[in-house]
């Protein structure tokens, strides 16, 4: 418990830092990613070594030199941007006299719960620092050795930083609880410590979440994830799109599950089957669990008569994460964006470009698929909340 008290009174302190000192501090933790490569890898090695090579999640698991780069310039991406704190979203002058101003600020401790992610642990703090928020972090036990080392390197830029007005609990702003069911357990009933939890994960992590938290949640949704190759399509485009939304990166939620394809474009598929055979993509046709997210070199394939009939599949049978049309119609390619119920809609490009950073946010937190508060990529704002701000002289209020 005493974490959780810490960390509540650090949301405080890390709320009241102005942006260039919250800034300072991801870019020398940023810098210290990159000097401690070989430990960070070296942590990362053994918790690979308890893991088959085999398994979906051991791409999420891996951290290399590039990726660890990746990591470091996305933390000074997040440093680059804006403040999303003290934004004045609504100011207006009622006829009493009374002034209301809506305003950013931060949600105060935000609790994350992932899987074999270790990237998240870096993702998480420098969002939650920089929008002037606390964090604690429950990582999987496949990354723990990853997560203590990330952790302790982060500390260890906190204990070491020294600007004016530095507070002494500085460090506590970013907590991480031990790789254990119980530490779950405590996150989740935190109710006065933890102000909003957000689970990044797999449907069971997520699904465990939504069903046992005391405390708020926001959604991070599995990606299971469609690609409508349209009558009108663009083979050679298709092609690219196709390719590139499923083998990029296969263990990534936004990586493609099931392609639809009219069944115009049935014997124009030859190139994009080879091309995906080269991957070793096996593909599943009119699969019999189509609510699959498969995050491993396999997917499913169905041929439908309509554009119609593929907006009724992923309606069906979509998790509201990312879907994607290949067309060369503007009719059909609006229909299906203002049809498709999805935090993001593509036409003409793949869903592989889901992710914060590539829309600009900087690192994200997760990709939240529900309706109810931020959808899609959750970026800096993402991570505010706000409050009314009312300025009056004396006004009351007429009795009823």
């Amino acid at each position: 418990m005493d974490l959780f008290i810490n960390a509540k009174k650090a949301s405080r302190t890390v709320a009241l830092l102005t942006d260039e000192q919250r800034n300072e501090i991801l870019y020398k933790v940023a810098d210290a990613i990159i000097a401690n490569t070989e430990e960070l890898i070296a942590a990362n090695s053994q918790d690979l070594a308890k893991m088959e090579e085999s398994n979906p999640l051991y791409d999420r698991l891996k951290l290399t030199p590039q990726r660890l780069e990746g990591i470091a310039s996305d933390m000074r991406h997040v440093a680059q941007l804006p403040s999303p704190l003290g934004i004045v979203l609504e100011d207006r002058l009622l006829p009493n006299g009374l002034r209301l101003r809506k305003k950013s600020v931060p949600f105060g401790v935000i609790g994350v719960i992932y899987e074999a992610r270790p990237n998240v642990t870096f993702d998480v703090f420098s969002l939650c620092l920089k929008s002037g928020n606390a964090s604690v972090l429950k990582g999987g036990s496949d990354a723990d050795c990853s997560n203590q080392a990330a952790i302790k390197l982060i500390h260890k830029v906190l204990q070491e930083i020294d600007f004016e007005g530095k507070p002494e609990n500085l460090s506590d702003c970013v907590t991480l609880l031990p790789a254990t069911h119980e530490s779950t357990a405590e996150l989740l009933g935190a109710v006065g410590f933890v102000d909003i939890c957000i689970p990044r994960g797999g449907r069971r992590l997520i699904d465990f979440v939504r069903n046992n938290a005391k405390v708020p949640v926001i959604e991070t949704g599995a990606g299971v994830v469609h690609a409508y190759i349209d009558k009108d399509a663009d083979m050679s485009m298709a092609a690219d799109i196709v390719l590139n939304a499923k083998t990029r990166r296969v263990s990534v939620c936004n990586a493609l599950d099931t392609l639809l394809v009219h069944k115009d474009k049935v014997e124009e598929l030859q190139e994009i089957f080879r091309r995906l055979n080269d991957k070793n993509v096996e593909i599943v046709k009119d699969g019999c669990d189509f609510t699959r997210e498969f995050m491993s070199y396999a997917m499913n394939f169905r041929v439908v008569n309509s554009l119609d009939e593929a907006i009724s599949h992923i309606a069906q049978f979509g998790s509201g994460h990312s879907e994607c049309i290949i067309t060369e119609n503007e009719s059909a390619a609006e229909r299906f964006q203002t049809e498709v119920d999805a935090a993001c809609v593509y036409v003409n490009a793949p869903t592989s470009f889901t992710d914060g950073a590539q829309f600009g946010l900087g690192a994200e937190i997760g990709i939240s698929t529900q309706k109810l508060g931020p959808r899609g990529p959750m970026g800096l704002r993402e991570m505010t909340t706000y409050k009314w701000l009312i300025n009056g002289r004396g006004q009351i209020r007429a009795n009823a």
